[in-house]
């Protein structure tokens, strides 16, 4: 496993605040998570503009990782483009999709610092994928399938695939502090700003409502979610 990458100074840190909804994710040209660079080269290939993969189902996805978590890429040689997904992982896992392969900060179109599962779309027009401290990428793909039995989620389970990894209902974490709990809905795994459909900063009580339009539920530094409907 890679050491933690440098901190890409000028992205910014934590919570971008748009109206009374707060947003943190990285996104197309929009980054708004603390950065961190990423280490060595590698090879392989996934497929696949779908994603499966999740907690209480058995899903067809690859048994071996497309790709380790520690390299850079370039995207249509090492790894083609498609949904990946990693899990299992502390707080040291960093990616980054990049329009090109400068270092520099202007080049980074998405990124994110992950704690237990992320998934991420990689397009075709990105020119470079870079992981670091991640556990190994798994190639997904398709519909979600199968009937997860989630009556609870952990706090910092990271983001989870709606249908596979969480079911759709209504969701409470409670005994959060400071506004540490961060939870969003998405529609995709591009981590744009335009994927976000909810999200917030929450101290004490949350509740939200998962639906079953929603792709993916993200969490992190919060209590534990119990589904209460």
């Amino acid at each position: 496993m890679g050491m933690k990458g440098k901190i890409a100074l000028g992205v910014v840190v934590g919570v971008v605040v748009i109206g009374a909804v707060s947003t943190a994710g990285g996104g197309d040209g929009t980054t708004d998570k603390a950065d961190k660079g990423s280490a060595s080269s590698g090879q392989h290939s996934g497929s696949g503009s779908g994603d499966k993969g999740g907690a209480g189902t058995k899903d067809k996805e690859d048994k071996a990782p497309a790709f380790d978590g520690d390299g850079s890429y370039v995207v249509g040689k090492d790894i083609q483009p498609g949904t990946y997904k990693t899990a299992g992982n502390s707080d040291s896992c960093y990616w980054e999709r990049a329009r090109d392969a400068s270092g520099e900060f202007e080049s980074i179109l998405a990124n994110d610092n992950v704690t237990g599962t992320s998934y991420v779309t990689v397009k075709a027009s990105d020119k470079l994928f870079k992981t670091n401290g991640c556990e190994g990428w798994q190639t997904v793909g398709g519909k979600p399938s199968g009937a997860p039995a989630t009556q609870k989620i952990g706090g910092d389970a990271g983001m989870l695939r709606v249908g596979v990894d969480i079911a759709p209902g209504t969701y409470k974490s409670a005994g959060n502090k400071d506004d540490g709990c961060y939870w969003e809905r998405t529609k995709d795994a591009l981590h744009s700003l335009e994927s976000i459909a909810a999200n917030d900063n929450v101290t004490g009580t949350a509740v939200v409502t998962v639906a079953a339009g929603d792709a993916y539920f993200k969490t992190t530094g919060c209590k534990d979610w119990t589904k209460s409907s």
